[in-house]
């Protein structure tokens, strides 16, 4: 989840490895460093623990000149966030960045030891940095001593290396974790995402899983994990780079809640007919494969898994076809038994979330029908790998508490269900047409739920001063609770729980006081008489209820509970719609708790490590 910047060119670098920090912060922001090889031909370094904001102070009070370097952003995993533990780390006259994981770390270490290598941090990236030096004393070439030392890491790694030995050249290898080269004029680039290198140039080149790469100021030449010469192709990008720009918007947050009617639009763009969801836009073979399916396993993580239990909802009333959810960190871990037919589909909005990119490779060995990818990045290795993707429209997020991701996953995972069950003949006579409809004005529908933007952030006063909340949903609803619950755990800090609303007496009730607010999304389907007796429940026990509630419910503000009136929509899209008061709640009571919303505390934006 860590941020990699390198450079190799005619002119003074360090100001772009430090911009391409500040662009990859969402990755990680434990601590932050850069090494260049300077005029004084020798490596120097800076690093400080925190954001890279410290870092540039650091640099504005002792500058680093150089026309060779690598930078990094820090997300801990071994070692406490401190300087003695930040990259780049040295050996000799080398310094290497990485991102991931080195699982055999230990047995590497003592070895290292044994040979007279003394370690400095509590890193596993340490250990890549003292086996490189060491196959460098007997190899010579950098580029041929990183091909020896990576067949001995075993686990995740996103590598980039410079060495005062050869300071013509930048080295990098991929295995488990992303990276991107970008090509320049007489000078050239590395990420580990493009967007660390929008502001230089606009032509990318991705590396696949198992590359070796040399990297000159004139020059790229790659190896496969094979170890053969191969060319990868080159993209080049039109679109600008305004997601880097939080614009009137105090947080990205806020930003990105507030573009879901635009981003939902662009989803649904060139997908639909007048009354019929377009079928080839999951891939030419989609028809074909769509009419053998009897089964679909999803698997994601984090916000990806509660999209995807929305989906399980919609696959089994819409389209009849029985579905299996599961988090992408016990799915491969598991035996798992694969029913016949099976569609295998993965939910990730960087497409890199190492626990899923791992199941869809195992999963590859299963037997599994096809496997299908909803996604928001068309370059990632997630949708290089499956069968048939279907391409979220969000654009870049920036904010680590994902917002505009989920609800155009949403969005795909119902034109993935209207699309099984056209195939298949399962949907109810005239379905389909009202809900092509019904998506047509969905943008509308959202753009009146952020209209309620200031009544939300009134309510938001309620939470100021507690530490527990419980969150509750019946039906599909129940997935949004928890996203719901999870949104306000991550950015405001407060212990946060969801549960379907019939389970309440089971135990929650237990918990509900005065100082337990309990959140409750409330459409008007038929689960809604049910859902007015659980919410009884709560408010017999002194809780204080928040509902946000459609505005043909016939629910009212009461003593201790606070009605929200919602527009209203078709049940089947109601998920997506109450998504947007639950984003905004935890927003405004992250702002008034003081938290740090767009990057809160352990966390990162893409977990590319397990």
């Amino acid at each position: 989840m860590c941020g990699i910047v390198g450079a190799v060119a005619e002119r003074n670098i360090t100001a772009i490895l430090v911009e391409g920090l500040k662009r990859l912060e969402y990755r990680g922001y434990d601590s932050a460093g850069v090494a260049v090889y300077s005029n004084d031909e020798k490596l120097e370094r800076r690093r400080r623990p925190g954001k890279v904001s410290e870092l540039e102070q650091a640099l504005a009070e002792e500058a680093l000149v150089g026309r060779l370097g690598i930078a990094h952003t820090r997300w801990a995993t071994h070692g406490a966030p401190c300087e003695r533990n930040a990259h780049p780390h040295f050996s000799g006259d080398l310094a290497v960045v990485h991102n991931g994981i080195i699982e055999n770390h230990e047995a590497l270490r003592e070895q290292l030891i044994a040979l007279g290598y003394v370690f400095t941090s509590d890193t596993d990236t340490e250990v890549i940095a003292h086996l490189l030096n060491h196959k460098l004393k007997d190899l010579r070439d950098l580029t041929v001593a990183l091909k020896a030392t990576v067949k001995e890491l075993h686990g995740a790694y996103g590598l980039a290396v410079i060495s005062a030995q050869q300071p013509d050249r930048l080295v990098a290898a991929r295995s488990g974790s992303p990276l991107v080269i970008g090509l320049g004029m007489g000078e050239n680039f590395l990420a580990s995402d493009q967007l660390a290198l929008r502001q230089v140039t606009d032509r990318f080149m991705y590396l696949e899983e198992g590359d070796i790469a040399e990297i000159r100021r004139d020059s790229v030449q790659i190896w496969d994990v094979t170890g053969k010469a191969v060319e990868r192709q080159s993209v080049q990008y039109s679109d600008g780079a305004e997601a880097a720009d939080k614009g009137e918007y105090r947080h990205y947050m806020l930003k990105e809640i507030h573009e879901q009617p635009s981003v939902v639009q662009r989803t649904l763009e060139g997908r639909l007919s007048q009354s019929q969801v377009l079928v080839q836009a999951f891939g030419p073979q989609a028809a074909e494969l769509f009419a053998k399916v009897r089964n679909v396993q999803i698997v994601a993580c984090g916000t990806s898994y509660h999209a995807g239990m929305v989906a399980r909802y919609w696959l089994e009333e819409l389209a009849g076809i029985p579905c299996q959810v599961e988090v992408a960190s016990e799915f491969r871990y598991r035996k798992v038994v694969v029913q016949a037919d099976t569609l295998f589909v993965t939910i990730s909005q960087s497409g890199e979330t190492a626990d899923t990119l791992a199941a869809l490779r195992n999963a590859k060995e299963l037997g599994y029908l096809a496997s299908l990818a909803i996604c928001n990045v068309g370059i990632s290795s997630l949708v290089r790998e499956s069968d048939l993707t279907l391409l979220t429209q969000a654009g870049r997020e920036i904010g680590v508490a994902s917002t505009k991701a989920f609800t155009t996953q949403l969005v795909g995972l119902l034109l993935l269900t209207l699309s099984l069950g056209q195939v298949r003949g399962t949907l109810a006579k005239g379905v389909e047409a009202t809900l092509v409809e019904e998506l047509r004005r969905l943008p509308t529908r959202l753009g009146e739920a952020l209209a309620m933007d200031s009544i939300v952030e009134k309510v938001a006063e309620l939470f100021a001063e507690k530490n527990h909340t419980l969150f509750l949903g019946r039906g599909a609803q129940f997935p949004v609770a928890m996203e719901g619950a999870l949104k306000l755990k991550e950015i405001s800090y407060i212990h946060a729980e969801a549960y379907p609303a019939g389970e309440l007496k089971h135990g929650p009730l237990a918990l509900v006081d005065n100082d337990m607010p309990v959140v409750t999304v409330a459409p008007n389907n038929e689960l809604l008489e049910k859902l007015k007796s659980n919410l009884q429940e709560v408010r017999a026990r002194g809780g204080q209820l928040v509902v946000f509630a459609d505005e043909k419910a016939g629910m009212t503000n009461g003593e201790g509970t606070h009605v929200v009136q919602m527009p209203h929509i078709h049940d089947i899209l109601s998920p997506i719609l109450y998504t947007i008061p639950l984003q905004l709640l935890s927003y405004y009571v992250a702002v008034l708790k003081g938290t740090d919303v767009d990057q809160p505390r352990n966390l990162a934006k893409s977990v590319t490590v397990e």
